[in-house]
């Protein structure tokens, strides 16, 4: 075994410098990585880093994601989630720990189809997709239906027994197209778009048989809605089994729990058409009898009411000799109520004269001049009894008349009364106002 000769130089390195230069190492030698598994020991600092472990059944490992990214996570993780996320291998220096740094993260599995089915069905929603107002009624017994599906599963086979069973008079075109598996949603979409501007349906039904929900996405994904919603037919969305509702169902103009039952909604049944026919038969028979009974009636009691010519003539005759009497009746009765109406009015004439009218007019005039000299006079009167009162008591209180009692006023230079003593200084001057005149004086002293 050879030693080290002491004058060997050895490269050593700190602690510090080893995991940099194994962090170096890996960030710059592994490139992104998608990783799944499920989260554990999540916790959310201060800062707003999060700070988590990735695990599976046999290992784990220390995951970081720093707030700049977490903030664009749609979701709030949580312990026992499972996610899919994109990640580069790092090193944490200050504890030589392996960890990923988390780029992106997303729900895994059917947590995030869920997610990602709830936020399309809210934006079509919130666009008015769904709008019961813009829903179709049905046509009654089309004579032509076009059925979207897989060819060969057991949805078509279903719906072709039944429309044969219940209405075959109908003509039925079946689209083929894959009703699962990548690209699966825009051959959908483009099979209704082409249905329905075909013109040759009345009814589109859009389906599949049951499954998972990876199996119907399709029918869960925003160009068939879009394409239901734009279809100038009406449609039926027959997706799965009763229990599964896809946002095709939402959007067509009507939901069938299966394809089968969605036939059944589209056809007649021939056996309910038969008995149809029947009872209407039965009641226009019976209402043709009741008709001809009643005709029959009618022309009896027409029968029965007619009369010979000769009759008739002589009943007109006899009937116009009665209007000749009432007519000569009531010239008469006019002519005298028009002579007694003329005597009226030259009676009125004489008591109304207009000689006399003029007389009692002017008297009537001459009587209203002398009350109305009366009122004036009276009124003037009291007005001026009054008026005198109000200047005798004006004067009673007017500055003057206490000045004519031997009153004075003192006034300062200004001419402001003086109401106050305290109001005056020394030597000062004042205007003293009398009855008569006014002089100025000069005080001397002042008191309480």
């Amino acid at each position: 075994m050879q030693s080290s000769s002491p004058n060997q130089k050895r490269s050593v390195l700190s602690v510090s410098e080893l995991n940099r230069e194994v962090k170096h190492l890996l960030e710059s030698n592994v490139p992104l990585l998608w990783i799944s598994g499920e989260i554990s020991n999540f916790t959310v600092p201060s800062s707003g880093h999060w700070y988590f472990s990735l695990k599976d059944a046999h290992a784990q490992v220390r995951c970081a994601m720093f707030r700049g990214r977490n903030r664009n996570v749609a979701f709030r993780p949580q312990n026992g989630r499972e996610v899919l996320i994109r990640a580069r291998v790092s090193l944490y220096e200050g504890r030589g720990e392996f960890q990923l740094i988390i780029e992106h993260m997303e729900e895994a599995g059917f947590g995030a189809l869920m997610r990602q089915l709830e936020q399309l069905k809210a934006k079509l929603q919130a666009e008015g997709l769904f709008d019961p107002s813009r829903k179709r009624n049905l046509p009654y017994l089309p004579t032509n239906i076009g059925i979207i599906t897989s060819p060969t599963g057991a949805a078509v086979r279903d719906m072709i027994h039944v429309l044969g069973r219940r209405y075959p008079a109908a003509e039925i075109e079946l689209w083929p197209v894959a009703v699962q598996g990548q690209g699966a949603a825009q051959k959908i979409a483009a099979a209704i778009e082409k249905a329905g501007s075909s013109g040759r349906h009345e009814l589109l039904i859009v389906g599949r048989g049951g499954g998972s929900l990876e199996d119907l996405w399709p029918f869960n994904e925003e160009v068939v809605a879009r394409a239901l919603a734009a279809c100038p037919i009406p449609t039926i969305s027959a997706v799965g089994h009763e229990t599964d509702t896809t946002i095709s169902d939402l959007a067509a103009d009507l939901r069938a729990p299966t394809p089968s039952a969605a036939a059944e909604i589209a056809s007649a049944n021939a056996a309910e058409l038969f008995q149809r026919l029947e009872n209407s038969r039965v009641r226009l028979y019976r209402a043709i009898q009741h008709q001809m009974r009643h005709l029959q009636q009618l022309v009896m009691l027409k029968r029965n009411r007619l009369r010979h010519p000769r009759e008739q003539l002589q009943n007109r005759a006899q009937h116009l000799d009665h209007i000749e009497i009432r007519l000569f009746a009531a010239g008469q009765l006019q002519t005298q109520q028009r002579r007694a109406q003329l005597a009226s009015a030259q009676r009125s004439l004489v008591h109304y004269q207009p000689k006399r009218h003029i007389q009692e007019k002017r008297e009537k005039l001459q009587q209203a001049e002398s009350n109305l000299q009366r009122v004036t006079e009276f009124r003037l009167k009291h007005n001026n009894d009054k008026l005198n009162l109000l200047a005798q008591l004006l004067h009673n209180v007017s500055p003057l008349a206490v000045l004519q009692r031997g009153y004075a006023i003192a006034m300062d230079t200004n001419g402001r009364a003086i109401k106050d003593s305290r109001t005056l200084e020394a030597d000062q001057e004042v205007n003293i106002k009398l009855a008569r005149g006014n002089f100025s004086a000069r005080v001397e002293s002042i008191g309480d």
